[in-house]
């Protein structure tokens, strides 16, 4: 069965989405006191766009996970047709939060009650400033995002440089194997050699040793024969 890597990028998601609700929370808040402008609002502001640009990237993870799924059949990993259903609503439900988020980050922030006297129209700026506000909400985004992107690329790149050292050790370990494995056949050669020659010279000193053997044996009957004659003769 295939791995699923659903529940992992999941995971990822549920952290960084809370971490966004919580910054929401924080912006929202400062942004009822502060004024428009001051650094406590922009740095609120610029951690919620920042986390935002994350959690969209995992969530991107995500969705192609299910869409890997989708694709393969959740039969594959052992997913029931319901399963599929509810991580594609899932990441549906995760995207919306996210959108729900920028407008309330794009939109332009309401005068505070402290300024009674000031009158309604910093609260209703035209849609051109609407429009701007979008448009910088968005470079920034991609911004983040090439950013996000040239950081894993650098991490890639890392990772096959280190893979290519591994691999050229391997490959000097494979070729002194190799010479190793070359000395120990030419060695077994000689030794063999060496073998069958002594087996030749044992095989022929046997050989020897049997003419010599039975030589021996015709000689000492013949003698005895010739003993046997004389007695038979004398006798």
């Amino acid at each position: 069965m295939s791995t699923d890597p659903y529940h992992a990028v999941k995971t990822e998601v549920d952290s960084s989405l809370q971490a966004a609700a919580t910054l929401r929370a924080s912006y929202l808040r400062i942004r009822s006191t502060a004024p428009e402008g001051s650094e406590e609002l922009d740095w609120a502001r610029n951690e919620l766009k920042a986390t935002l640009a994350a959690l969209e990237a995992d969530l991107e993870d995500l969705e192609e996970s299910v869409r890997i799924v989708e694709d393969t059949g959740g039969r594959l990993f052992g997913l029931e047709e319901r399963e599929v259903m509810g991580r594609r609503n899932y990441v549906g439900r995760v995207r919306k939060e996210i959108e729900n988020m920028r407008q309330e980050v794009s939109a332009i922030p309401q005068s505070s009650s402290g300024t009674k006297g000031k009158a309604t129209v910093e609260s209703t700026q035209p849609h051109e400033e609407q429009t701007g506000d979008q448009d910088e909400w968005s470079r920034e985004e991609q911004q983040m995002l090439v950013e996000r992107q040239d950081h894993t690329l650098t991490s890639i790149s890392s990772t096959l440089t280190t893979l290519a050292e591994q691999a050229g050790l391997m490959g000097q370990e494979v070729v002194e194997h190799n010479e190793m494995l070359g000395d120990l056949e030419a060695n077994v050669d000689s030794t063999q050699t060496k073998l069958s020659g002594a087996m030749t010279r044992m095989k022929k000193f046997i050989r020897d040793t049997e003419a010599t053997k039975s030589g021996w044996c015709i000689a000492i009957l013949i003698v005895i024969l010739c003993v046997l004659l004389l007695l038979v003769i004398l006798l």
